[in-house]
């Protein structure tokens, strides 16, 4: 697919992670719905399922060429995964504690993977209705409901009081070292693939993601940090890569807006 086809499909993928979004909210307006647990012991609940089937049905319809890789679905074999040279990148309800806890910090991902690296994210927020859309060249805009998108810009400088997003559900040790090494700053507990947002939004100036994610979870929020201007790196330095080996989790991983700062030095 060439990048100048990206910029109008996004907009149609957009329009699909909302549906999802309105499918999520019919159940969580029902009050906390019951939940099973996976194999991994994460949660599963009804609004997980319809989104997937809706998201699946209409990326489908949309591009029956490319493959579809949703967290809600029997996983590929590595053996032809390793073939694909794009694919839809898909979290139907990233955040699903949260939904549990209800708090609204979940979100729809949506993403398109070429080459290992998201060219398109969508993340969508069903209790707000903001969508987050990117495009790899192109930029990255926030939506809110039907209005006009505005233009998104990672904070270039952060501020001498860091703003750091962190996991809600998942706080470890190597974070709170990562705190002490940094100095004064103030942390933001978020669910979900907001983290992401917030950075490409300015609104925080670092994640550092020293826990397990799954790919799904990332790549969507990941391409708009991208196209706002922010970066999202290993440990190492190297991009954060998908479709890359056989299992489907990510290395530790760090997103920042602010490139004078020796984030990695911190995490080391």
């Amino acid at each position: 697919m060439s990048p100048a086809a990206h910029g109008p499909l996004s907009e149609r993928v957009a329009a699909i992670a909302r549906a999802a979004g309105r499918e999520i909210l019919e159940v969580y307006a029902r009050g906390t719905p019951g939940a099973t647990l996976k194999a991994d012991a994460s949660p599963l609940t009804e609004a997980d399922v319809r989104a997937h089937r809706l998201i699946v049905r209409e990326l489908g319809a949309l591009t029956p060429h490319i493959p579809v890789l949703s967290e809600e679905a029997e996983q590929p074999a590595w053996s032809e995964r390793a073939r694909w040279t794009q694919h839809w990148l898909v979290d139907p309800l990233d955040g699903t504690r949260e939904f549990l806890k209800r708090n609204g910090e979940f979100t729809v991902n949506i993403a398109l993977i070429e080459a290992h690296a998201p060219v398109l994210g969508v993340v969508h927020v069903p209790v707000s209705d903001a969508t987050y859309r990117a495009v790899a060249g192109q930029g990255a805009w926030r939506q809110l409901a039907d209005a006009p998108g505005e233009a998104l810009h990672v904070a270039a400088h952060a501020p001498e009081r860091v703003r750091v997003v962190g996991s809600r559900s998942h706080r470890g040790d190597s974070l709170e070292r990562f705190l002490e090494r940094l100095g004064p700053h103030e942390m933001k507990p978020v669910g979900s693939s907001l983290k992401f947002c917030m950075i490409a939004e300015g609104s925080a100036d670092v994640y550092p993601r020293l826990g397990p994610t799954s790919e799904w979870d990332t790549a969507a929020a990941h391409a708009v940090v991208l196209a706002a201007g922010g970066t999202v790196v290993e440990l190492d330095g190297q991009p954060l890569r998908y479709n890359t080996r056989e299992g489907l989790l990510n290395p530790f991983f760090v997103a920042y807006g602010d490139t004078r700062r020796d984030w990695l030095a911190l995490l080391r």
